[in-house]
């Protein structure tokens, strides 16, 4: 049997490279016939929310307002979004919408929750008290690699 140690590190490099170019891990496939990335699919459920400007995505997303732009530029291309200019400052500009994505922000919004329910069934397994520790350990670790 591995090392805990070894264990974590599987685990985390099987999750990496099952993330690789994505910017989230999800589970479920999607059923959409549009191919748009998990990033493009994101800002969709994003915006099922409300208006949401380029840079308040990328905030929320935690990518660069590059990356938002040219997810955005696609999702406009693809009559996916509508850009709005604000009527009170024609400089900024909210992204809303198409009736057109609706249907695949909602499919984005399930993905995310069958994904915690998974999660939750694996730590329906574990007391309290180990849900602690595993709790714990999560925090300390995500820590250590963001230093």
């Amino acid at each position: 049997m591995l090392e805990l140690e070894e264990q974590v590190n599987q685990l985390i490099n099987q999750i990496v490279l099952k993330a690789e170019n994505q910017h989230e891990l999800l589970i479920g496939q999607c059923r959409s016939q549009v191919k748009l990335t998990n990033t493009q699919e994101h800002i969709l459920m994003l915006l099922a929310e409300g208006r949401k400007t380029n840079s308040e995505l990328a905030k929320t997303l935690n990518v660069s307002q590059a990356a938002v732009t040219k997810a955005v530029k696609t999702l406009v291309k693809e009559g996916m979004l509508e850009a709005k200019k604000d009527k009170d400052d024609g400089r900024v500009t909210y992204f809303v919408l198409t009736q057109e994505a609706q249907p695949i922000a909602q499919e984005h919004e399930e993905h995310h929750q069958e994904t915690l329910g998974v999660y939750r069934s694996v730590l329906d397994q574990f007391d309290n008290q180990e849900r602690q520790v595993i709790g714990r350990f999560l925090t300390e670790l995500a820590e250590k690699i963001e230093e």
